[in-house]
């Protein structure tokens, strides 16, 4: 639609809801972005205008308006944090990335903190060139900027980085290592004939009602599977300590604090809307398509179910020398 605007000698006419210069509404913009968010490509995005409208929207022209979202994603990702966050998750995963006119991958550092109500949180987006300690470091070390002193419970697999990063930013903070990922380094060094054994031994162990009884089914394991799996024997006894760190929690919290699997489900979100994209065109379109993802998915955490009751993180944060505000 064509409006002849008056021109007027002394003085400047303008309609509150006709902005100068406007060629798109912005129910349009909005739309728009959240297709793009939702998964549809550029491209489609342009296709679907057309059929509405009678007239497409170029690549360009959907993606310069979907920079409108990057204002809300720097305000989430750089919002104030709690001083305590009793539990964390933690993982990378990798994405395709176009730098300099070549393809890279980049690490994607995702973190979901559970906080002194229950309710889980995303509390922390990166991108990276790599996954390592100096990184982690980076990214733990943005969390202390926002407002983050201690960290009581740590969730992860077995990165190296990760682990010597968690020793000098959180010294503090148990770290438990994930059971299923450990269950698969368990199988990935056991013959196929033994698996059904090492999992129901695995198994006994992770539904032990204590440490004690865990450390005894423990050694009954190793017995028996050094003739059958010598190295998966082997590195259960190795690193038997560093999978039942869970069982310092109250026994109704462990289930869910014992591997990564809530990080993993959010990275497979992540790998889903990454899969039609195939190559993000560069780095802040990931913090944008990811970022507005998260945001979300944050949001419905943080306005649904508690993950977890706060009686009982106010029991754990007491005997780890934390009182409930």
């Amino acid at each position: 639609i064509e409006l002849e605007v008056p021109r007027l000698r002394n003085q400047n006419f303008s309609i509150d809801f006709l902005k100068n210069y406007k060629r798109q509404d912005q129910g349009l913009i909005v739309g728009i972005a959240e297709m793009y968010v939702q998964g549809v490509s550029t491209r489609n995005v342009s296709k679907v205008t057309n059929i509405l409208f009678g007239e497409s929207i170029s690549k360009s022209t959907v993606s310069e308006m979907c920079k409108q979202l990057d204002p809300i994603v720097d305000e989430f990702r750089n919002r104030p944090l709690e001083s305590v966050y009793p539990f964390v998750i933690i993982d990378a995963i990798y994405l395709k990335v176009r730098e300099n006119n070549t393809v890279v991958s980049k690490a994607l550092y995702v973190a979901i903190g559970v906080n002194r109500e229950g309710f889980r949180e995303i509390i922390g987006l990166m991108v990276a060139d790599q996954e390592d300690e100096q990184n982690y470091r980076r990214f733990f070390q943005s969390w202390k900027s926002r407002g983050l002193e201690h960290i009581l419970y740590i969730v992860s697999d077995n990165h190296q980085g990760l682990k010597n990063a968690i020793t000098k930013e959180w010294t503090k903070a148990i770290w438990q290592r994930c059971q299923t990922h450990f269950s698969r380094n368990m199988l990935d060094v056991s013959p196929k004939k033994a698996h059904s054994t090492v999992s129901e031994h695995l198994s006994n162990i992770y539904n032990a009602p204590n440490l004690n009884e865990a450390r005894a089914m423990k050694e009954v394991a190793v017995t028996e599977l050094i003739e059958i799996a010598p190295k998966a024997a082997t590195l259960l006894d190795d690193c038997f300590d560093q999978i039942v760190q869970v069982f310092a929690l109250p026994a109704k919290l462990r289930k869910k604090m014992r591997t990564s699997n809530s990080i993993e489900r959010q990275n497979e979100e992540i790998r889903k809307r990454a899969r039609p994209i195939r190559i993000f065109p560069n780095e802040p379109s990931v913090y944008r398509t990811i970022g507005m993802l998260l945001l979300e998915q944050h949001e419905r955490w943080i306005s649904g179910h508690r993950y977890m009751h706060p009686e009982r993180i106010a029991e754990f944060m007491k005997e780890r020398g934390f009182m409930q505000k």
